[in-house]
């Protein structure tokens, strides 16, 4: 049996009487497409939180390709290869949207410097085939403060994929986004994903979306993994549809 890509053993947080995190045991494999759901408080972003190092869990421990990244850094564990977005974009605002990308790659491969112009730090040809990828290369040497919330999104998204993951972690894609853009969004994310055979975990509210773009769904209910399962399944079961999605 090979080695899943993302493993939590007995991971277990309380913040007062307040439990986030109990008893998480979870495995990711390669290449698939996991979408998180749950009421807000429901403890999906503290699991991301300490799956990538920005909380340290009371007890347990997080495992990437079978090496234990539980008291690693957030960017530790992002060179290693375990990535994410964040709901609200993380941009270079008074910079151009190439240089964005630009200075994630320079990151990437530590050659951020005084002394080295940041064209020449990076590989812009891979920096251009990002572009294209998230459908921004039109706009790539306009300000990133000036996009749309889309497209925003997208280059947060794009700056993640130039660190080249194999697991991207997506907090909730398409909030703040119309109705009439989400859609879009999201099929030119997991176009990028699949192009890049890059395995997925988002965060998500809207169902439509999740039953479209996932192939396995995890429902938290109070800091638990509810029910696990193919989205057909775990939509449809009764608990998951009386206390997440709200019927």
């Amino acid at each position: 049996m090979s080695t899943p890509l993302l493993q939590t053993n007995d991971l277990q947080l309380a913040f007062g009487a307040v439990v986030v995190a109990d008893h998480i045991n979870f495995s990711l494999n390669q290449g698939e497409r996991l979408a998180v759901i749950g009421q807000n408080g429901a403890g999906k972003t503290t699991f991301i939180n300490i799956c990538t190092g920005l909380i340290r869990p009371q007890a347990g421990r997080v495992f990437f390709e079978g090496k234990d990244v539980t008291e690693l850094s957030p960017r530790a564990i992002a060179l290693r290869g375990m990535v994410r977005s964040f709901q609200l974009p993380q941009l270079f605002t008074e910079h151009t949207v190439r240089d964005c990308i630009r200075i994630a790659a320079a990151g990437k491969r530590n050659r951020l410097g005084l002394w080295t112009p940041l064209a020449k730090a990076v590989d812009d040809d891979q920096v251009a085939r990002i572009l294209t990828m998230v459908g921004l290369d039109k706009r790539a040497d306009e300000l990133s403060g000036a996009l749309p919330e889309g497209q925003r999104k997208l280059l947060d998204i794009a700056m993640a994929l130039i660190m080249k993951p194999r697991l991207l972690i997506l907090d909730e894609p398409t909030s703040g986004v119309s109705s009439d853009e989400k859609h879009g969004l999201m099929k030119t994310i997991m176009n990028a994903l699949d192009a890049q055979k890059v395995t997925a975990i988002f965060v998500e509210h809207d169902v439509d979306i999740v039953s479209q773009y996932s192939t396995r769904v995890a429902a938290w209910i109070a800091g638990r993994i509810a029910a696990d399962g193919t989205p057909e399944k775990v939509l449809a079961d009764p608990e998951i549809r009386k206390n997440v999605i709200g019927e």
